[in-house]
């Protein structure tokens, strides 16, 4: 399994692009160019989700909603200081041990990104007992000398960070560096998997795509599933893998193949669901770990949605979440990938009575 051109450049561009919540316009724009060229319709909600219609033709087929998120953690400007600093607040959850002198960008309102550093303290002029810095004490540096020349360089409160990142393929060219994998991976497998079923006739009506503000408490979800009103629903989202220690009982490890996720925090995989899932993942040949997360995705405001929505995650891990800097396995993504597609193609009005019952 190599990874085509096509997708490294799909990967490149939608890691880089600048989407902290509530500011996810670029990322929606890239997808609805790359989702309209096999999509019957592109339809959007009021917060800014949005989603590829295919249509079945099949007379009342089932509503399937494939959902990832545009959003990726970062910060909002909160005030700039007399001598040319930037204090933010986290838009979504940040340790505060991954911050401190990494590079972060500013996107104005003229929709310049500046850099900067998140500053610290040297180590020469330190005092007491060197406790954790809050992030409320922490300053972006761009290179301004007073709060006129922040003024002047466009940047003012409300404006969005996000970290500063390349995508990178390293040394092992099965793990891909980058900012964002959470949840742009989502979005890559989104865009992919309506290419992949172009010359699909499908037994039910296809919604796939992203919502917005997943970060601040799946807030986009709860209005795509309320615009959509989906019988069933496959949110593609990505998790933390812990597997630095090498231990067999390690939870998400890279190149174990998609996640099999048993619950968190907003939601339980339903006995039927998740028979559904195995069935498809043994048929298709889909390598799958079982895991479960103390976090959520947007299944857990989905599958509590109308009157109830059959909802399971096709996901994969990925190191150091919630950072600058996050590593996958191309693997899983393919794997994962097969498993969607695979997902898709088996729903039918009978599959969602089954696992409805």
């Amino acid at each position: 399994m190599e990874l085509s051109k096509k997708t490294l450049e799909r990967m490149k561009a939608l890691t880089e692009l600048h989407g902290a919540p509530g500011f996810e316009d670029k990322v929606r724009e890239y997808m609805r160019k790359e989702l309209l060229e096999h999509a019957d319709e592109i339809i959007q909600d009021g917060l800014g989700g949005i989603f590829a219609v295919k249509k079945s033709k099949k007379e009342n087929a089932p509503k399937v909603l494939v959902a990832a998120h545009m959003d990726e953690v970062g910060f909002m400007v909160t005030e700039l200081t007399d001598n040319g600093f930037i204090k933010f607040t986290p838009l979504g959850g940040w340790p505060t041990d991954v911050l401190l002198s990494q590079r972060f960008s500013v996107r104005t309102a003229s929709d310049e990104e500046i850099t900067g550093v998140i500053g610290s303290v040297p180590v020469h002029f330190r005092r007491g007992d060197n406790k954790e810095t809050k992030i409320s004490d922490m300053l972006l540096d761009v290179g301004a000398d007073s709060k006129e020349e922040l003024l002047e360089m466009g940047i003012n409160l409300g404006d969005s960070i996000v970290p500063k990142v390349e995508f990178q393929v390293l040394k092992n060219e099965k793990k891909l560096l980058a900012k964002a994998w959470d949840n742009r991976y989502g979005c890559l497998i989104a865009i992919e998997a309506l290419e992949s079923l172009k010359d699909t006739e499908l037994d039910c009506d296809l919604y796939i795509g992203a919502n917005v503000q997943e970060e601040v408490g799946l807030r986009g979800a709860k209005a795509s599933a309320h615009m959509i009103e989906p019988d069933i629903a496959f949110v593609v989202d990505c998790s933390p893998a812990n597997d630095m220690m090498g231990k067999k009982d390690d939870l998400g490890k890279l190149g174990e193949g998609t996640l099999l996720r048993l619950f968190d925090r907003t939601m339980i995989l339903a006995p039927k669901m998740r028979q559904f899932l195995l069935d498809t993942a043994k048929a298709s040949d889909v390598k799958y770990q079982y895991y479960h997360s103390p976090g959520g995705t947007d299944a857990g405001s989905i599958h509590v949605s109308g009157d109830g929505v059959p909802s399971a995650v096709v996901g994969i891990c990925s190191r150091y979440i919630h950072t600058a800097n996050s590593i996958i396995n191309y693997e899983d993504y393919f794997h994962a990938h097969n498993l969607l597609t695979s997902l898709i193609k088996n729903v039918n009005n009978e599959t969602v009575d089954r696992i409805r019952g």
